[in-house]
């Protein structure tokens, strides 16, 4: 992946954090370990995103579509895996 060199501007006591980092050899400099905070920051920031988003679901109403999906679409798998349906089982 190709790299953009960028200038920032970050408080005295961080960057003396991310220096003891890279002199304690968790990072190999300081860019990879700025690069790698931002990178687990924005993931956070996308998975909490995602989770406000499914909680604005309706469980049942999803768990009804869900279900109703699958009971229509059960020939078609049975089809597809080449199992046969024997009372409420699926059988190969």
């Amino acid at each position: 992946m190709s790299a953009a060199k960028v200038a920032i501007t970050i408080e005295e006591e961080l960057l003396k954090r991310v220096d003891r980092m890279v002199e304690q050899r968790r990072f190999p400099n300081r860019s990879r370990a700025i690069q790698e905070a931002v990178r687990e920051k924005l993931e956070r920031m996308d998975r909490g995103r995602l989770a406000r988003e499914c909680a604005k679901l309706n469980r049942t109403f999803e768990r009804k579509m869900a279900e109703e999906g699958l009971a229509g679409e059960l020939g078609e798998w049975l089809e597809f895996s080449g199992a046969t349906r024997v009372g409420p089982v699926s059988v190969r």
